[in-house]
């Protein structure tokens, strides 16, 4: 069922993709919280008239997939992407815009080249034994500055909760990082493309200022 909110302060147009992936509900009231006008849909021609789309999501892999290619919304991703204008992906919406995924063993979109991948069973820190899925809060080390991430504190942490992250083949589509008993990619970059494995919707202050960013960002449109 579409949902339109309008709050009037940008004049861009945010879609939120909607496909029965859970936590879409608190990416849009985090967009609510900053006054930013958007629609929560699966319907292709409601998206084709945005200016910005977020993919977000928590759920399994092979589920979301299946939603995805039942609706066509993989094969709208990659012409979205060719449109230069912006694209997010949160969570779930990171790793499935992959190659591939471990999870369900599961084909992805291919929106990046490369594969999401579990954590090892035994990780540490410390010499203690680290808990999967990864829970709670932790920072990012950016290798190179990226307009949806201006005026981010290089102390900031944010929220994370998975067990599965993205591993790009290649090392240019990693904009940031982050330590977990070993490092990984918490951030892709790619035109305009930006994903993350955080969730900026529920990361205080820091995540509304991407939120914010990312409305603002023209990505190569």
């Amino acid at each position: 069922m579409l949902q339109v909110h309008r709050f009037g302060v940008n004049k861009f147009m945010i879609a939120i993709i909607n496909y029965n992936a859970g936590n879409i509900t608190s990416v849009a009231r985090a967009l609510q919280n900053i006054g930013q006008e958007f629609v929560v849909t699966d319907n292709i021609k409601k998206l084709d008239a945005a200016s910005h789309v977020i993919f977000p999501g928590v759920g399994a892999a092979g589920e979301a997939m299946a939603y995805l290619r039942e609706k066509k919304l993989d094969t709208w991703l990659k012409t979205w992407l060719t449109t230069g204008k912006p694209l997010m992906g949160i969570c779930l919406g990171t790793q499935i815009i992959l190659d591939s995924s471990e999870e369900n063993k599961t084909e992805c979109i291919g929106l990046v080249t490369g594969s999401t991948k579990r954590f090892p069973d035994k990780l540490t820190s410390d010499g203690q034994a680290l808990k999967i899925p990864h829970m709670g809060w932790n920072s990012v080390s950016f290798r190179r500055s990226h307009p949806v991430f201006q005026d981010i504190s290089p102390d900031a942490e944010f929220y994370f909760v998975h067990s599965y992250y993205p591993a790009p083949s290649d090392e240019r589509a990693i904009l940031g990082t982050t330590d977990y008993g070993m490092t990984f990619c918490s951030v892709l970059a790619k035109e305009n493309l930006v994903a993350m494995q955080f969730h900026p919707e529920k990361s205080g202050r820091p995540g509304l200022q991407i939120l914010r960013n990312f409305c603002a960002w023209r990505g190569n449109a």
